[in-house]
């Protein structure tokens, strides 16, 4: 939790308690329903929340935003966003039912009203968003294809209306596939180690 703290000092009482609550309410579904790798579990604040608020980083999302957790599992990274951000409302989307269950379980828990589930393939979403997101579901091209007509036409944020992806290791690839695709260090932002390889990727629609 403090990693949470190191660079996000100015989250309320209410946001504090939110992300301290993750820790024992994942680690007690993880046993019956594994969203998280069960030696990962311990690595739940590095390696998974924070890894999702990396996004925040790269865009501080401002009230009334309309955000698209593509493939989130467990909630990653829409249950951190929807926490830093309680004005935003986040749709999280999963064509696997019993892992949007343990979605469903943390935000009652906790008490996050700006969280939506859908047990849904994308395709089949008819709603429009300023901003999908999704971390390490498919490839990047694919992401773009699946979301082409996903977008709200006016933009809220400072940030063009487009798809934020989370990825790993060697993508430049991928990356090659899709037109004005920009590739964003982690680094820039988190200086621990377990980000030297880790990057944002950005694709305005």
């Amino acid at each position: 939790m403090e990693i949470i703290l190191k660079y996000f000092p100015d989250l309320t009482q209410k946001q504090i308690e939110q992300f301290a609550a993750l820790q024992k309410i994942y680690k007690e579904w993880n046993e019956q329903i594994n969203v998280i790798s069960r030696k990962d579990i311990d690595n739940l604040y590095l390696h998974h929340v924070l890894h999702s608020l990396a996004i925040a980083k790269f865009v501080s999302l401002r009230g009334a935003s309309k955000v698209l957790d593509l493939g989130t599992g467990g909630g990653f990274p829409g249950i951190p966003l929807a926490i830093l951000f309680p004005d935003c409302r986040f749709h999280l989307v999963d064509s696997i039912g019993k892992k949007l269950k343990v979605v469903e379980a943390v935000k009652d828990s906790i008490a996050l009203k700006n969280v939506f589930t859908f047990h849904s393939r994308v395709e089949d979403m008819d709603f429009q968003y300023d901003f999908v997101v999704s971390r390490a579901v498919a490839p990047l091209a694919d992401l773009v294809t699946w979301t082409k007509r996903k977008y709200l036409h006016k933009d809220l944020n400072t940030l063009h209306n487009g798809l934020i992806c989370l990825k790993g290791g060697d993508i430049d690839a991928e990356l090659a596939t899709v037109k004005n695709a920009k590739k964003i260090p982690i680094s820039n932002y988190f200086n621990e180690p377990f980000f030297g390889d880790k990057f944002l990727v950005y694709s305005e629609q």
